[in-house]
Formats: C-alpha cells, sequence, structure tokens
C-alpha cells in the first residue's frame, strides 16, 4: 500500500512560535508557567507542556501573581490584556502574528467608520478573541444564510474580516453574497488570507486526486484539522481525522492501494509518524511525498525570549 503525505502538512510558523515562547519562558524563568487556554488545539503538545509543568488555565483568574501567564496562539480580547496588566503578571502574548493582522485591519476598518462583519465560527477561541479586540459594530457570520439575516441597510458602509483557519475557498461564497447585497463594501486582499491554511487546504485537494482514503493528523477541537477532513469528504473520498496512530482502524484502508495523510496546522510530525506506523502494522507501506508548497516564513519572538 502506498502512503502519499501532503505538502505542506503539521506545523505552521504561528504554532512555533507560540511553542517556542513557552519552552523559552521555561527555560529563561524560575517562575510557574501559566498558559490561558491550550497553545495550540492539540492535546499531543499541551501534554508534553504540561509534562515540564506548564499549567493550563482558561480564566486569568486561575493565574497566581508572580507568574508567568503566556496567550494563546488563538489571541484574546482586550479585557484579558487589560486585567494581565493590572496584576503583578510577566505576560507574553503568543497570538500568532497572522491573527494579530486581522485585529489590525478590523480596528482600521471601524476608524474608518464601516460595520464589521466577522467570518468565522462562534465560540472559538480566535473568533472570541477578536470580537473582543474591535471597538464598533461587529456582526458574526458563520454560514451563507447569515448574511441575508444581518440587520443592515444595503447602503451601510461595511467591511469583512475572517477567521484565519478558514481560507479564501472556505469564505468564496459568503463574501459573494456580501458584496451582492452590500452597496459599499471592502474587505482583505486574498494574499491576506492566511498562507498556512490555504496551503494544507490546497495540498489535500491535490492528494484527493491520486489517493483511496484520506487520514488527517489533528485534535478534533482543531478547525482546520476538521476542514481538511471535510475536504476529503467533498472530494468523495472515505476521510478521518485522528488524534495518532492508536485511532487508525484498520477496516478503513482493507481494500485501499493509496493512503492520503496529512496534518493540521497544530499536529507534529512525531504524531504524523506514528500513524504511518500504524498504517504499517496493518499491511505494507510505500511511503512518498507529494510535490507542493516549501513553506520558509519564520515569525519573530518577544525580544525577552529571543535569547533565552
Amino acid at each position: 500500500m502506498k502512503i502519499v503525505l501532503a505538502q505542506p502538512r503539521g506545523f505552521c510558523a504561528g504554532v512555533v512560535r507560540a511553542i517556542d515562547i513557552v519552552e523559552r519562558a521555561l527555560t529563561k524563568y524560575d517562575r510557574d508557567i501559566y498558559v490561558r487556554h491550550e497553545i495550540v488545539h492539540n492535546r499531543h503538545v499541551v501534554q508534553s507542556l504540561e509534562s515540564k509543568g506548564v499549567r493550563f488555565v482558561e480564566e486569568l483568574n486561575e493565574i497566581p501573581d508572580g507568574s508567568v501567564a503566556i496567550f494563546s496562539a488563538h489571541g484574546v480580547p482586550r479585557s484579558v490584556e487589560a486585567e494581565a496588566g493590572g496584576r503583578d503578571l510577566l505576560t507574553f502574548d503568543a497570538t500568532c502574528p497572522l491573527v494579530t493582522k486581522v485585529h489590525n485591519q478590523g480596528r482600521r476598518y471601524i476608524a474608518q467608520g464601516r460595520t464589521l462583519i466577522l467570518i468565522g465560527h462562534a465560540r472559538h477561541p480566535e473568533v472570541e478573541g477578536t470580537l473582543g479586540q474591535v471597538d464598533g459594530p461587529v456582526y458574526l457570520v458563520e454560514k451563507l444564510a447569515d448574511v441575508q439575516t444581518l440587520p443592515l441597510p444595503i447602503d451601510t458602509p461595511v467591511a469583512y474580516v475572517t477567521q484565519t483557519t478558514l481560507s479564501l475557498d472556505d469564505t468564496r461564497a459568503i463574501v459573494e453574497a456580501l458584496t451582492a447585497r452590500f452597496t459599499d463594501i471592502i474587505g482583505p486582499e486574498t494574499r491576506d488570507i492566511c498562507y498556512a491554511t490555504q496551503n494544507r487546504q490546497t495540498a489535500v485537494r491535490e492528494l484527493t486526486q491520486v489517493a483511496d482514503v484520506i487520514i488527517v493528523v489533528g485534535a478534533t477541537n482543531s478547525s482546520n484539522s476538521n476542514r481538511l477532513r471535510e475536504i476529503g469528504e467533498e472530494a468523495g473520498l472515505p476521510s478521518y481525522l485522528v488524534a495518532d496512530g492508536s485511532e487508525v482502524n484498520p477496516a478503513w484502508i482493507a481494500n485501499a492501494e493509496v493512503v492520503g495523510l496529512t496534518a493540521g496546522a497544530s499536529a507534529p510530525d512525531v504524531l504524523v509518524d506514528d500513524v504511518i506506523a500504524a498504517l504499517g502494522r496493518v499491511k505494507p507501506i510505500e511511503v512518498s511525498v507529494l510535490d507542493g508548497k516549501e513553506e520558509r516564513i519564520n515569525f519573530k519572538l518577544p525580544a525577552e525570549l529571543a535569547t533565552a
């Protein structure tokens, strides 16, 4: 059986930066290290950091004074930043720079007098962070039908931004519907969409052209990982999301000649290797990598941690 790996797959630059911030804080500071929310949506990553002494909490009031407090890659509302600033905490912001870019875009649009529309999933921490970073009217649109129920006149000056774990392909129909409804609308250029999300989705679409089955390595609460599995299903292939090799069902590949394998942006290579090993225990395998984009982007660390 052939296993074809998508390219790119796995960690993106924003995830690498967030994990590096936690790892370097552990090395540099003789204090308790706390992270508000999972640093990235992957239990393997979280458990690995917990084994080194990092503590994960959902609210800032769970962090004792004198500790290091780190905000996750998904971003936080301004109210959380203000609360942290008023306490005896050494704070680091691991928000992905591309998420921060969305925050800045939203603020610019509001400053121009526009009503902001955020395309994304309710209750996702990135969406909650973005809603809390923008002062002014913001409307959340999750699906195409939501466009028609927006309580806004058609001549309202509006602008839209998107959750970064959605791609241009995910949002195209919604953007087209918004553009058709409103006479004065602007939004980010195509190049402002998260490169990692778009690249991984493009790679999976290419994978569906050669594979009989798609397996995505990622967490069930990872938006981008779930979307990769959905793309496989939309192409008509049996598609599965697994946390690691222990969740691979041999029945999935009983009649498969080619298995397409990829990983969400918060899934480390070690989990991909674990899935490959699990597949190899079912039948003999041959592994290859699909041609695709090689990502060379790196994001800077906070200055205090750059030399840790």
